[in-house]
């Protein structure tokens, strides 16, 4: 029994540690990251008009915040349920979400309207931050919660 509880209190001590690491990348975005989107989000963006960007900057630093984000969040949902297949099945939507939203964002900034800068704040939003993560742990909660009655 008291292995059991070392084992519990050990696995959220790495995902408070793993939490920790995903708030420093938020709070440390704007020296690590390179994304004139930051300032213009945090402006009256809906009357501004879009700052002028390195586009191959741009996409080179999403796609490493995002993959930094998806490692972070894979490693937090195997220490969740230590399953596998939750894990390769994690990474192959996590492998499509970026792909679709990849896309989306780059036609929005590349066809951008200003009645467009709300659709582009949250496909930009997907991507840079860890909301997939908030989505699946609970998801494959209720689906162990299921397995479990089903026994």
């Amino acid at each position: 029994m008291e292995k059991k509880l070392n084992t519990k209190m050990n696995r959220a001590l790495q995902i408070g540690i793993l939490i920790l690491m995903l708030t420093a990348v938020r709070f440390f975005e704007q020296d690590i990251f390179y994304d004139p989107l930051i300032v213009f989000f945090k402006s009256d963006y809906l009357l501004g008009i879009i700052p002028p960007m390195d586009m191959a900057e741009l996409m080179i630093n999403l796609t490493f915040r995002y993959a930094l984000n998806t490692m972070i969040s894979l490693t937090i949902i195997y220490i969740s349920f230590r399953d596998l297949n939750i894990l390769k099945f994690s990474a192959i939507l996590y492998v499509v979400l970026y792909i679709l939203a990849t896309a989306v964002f780059i036609f929005l900034v590349l066809n951008i309207e200003r009645e467009h800068y709300l659709a582009l704040f949250y496909v930009r939003r997907f991507l840079i931050h860890p909301l997939f993560l908030l989505i699946l742990l609970p998801a494959f909660y209720y689906y162990r919660l299921r397995e479990y009655k089903k026994i």
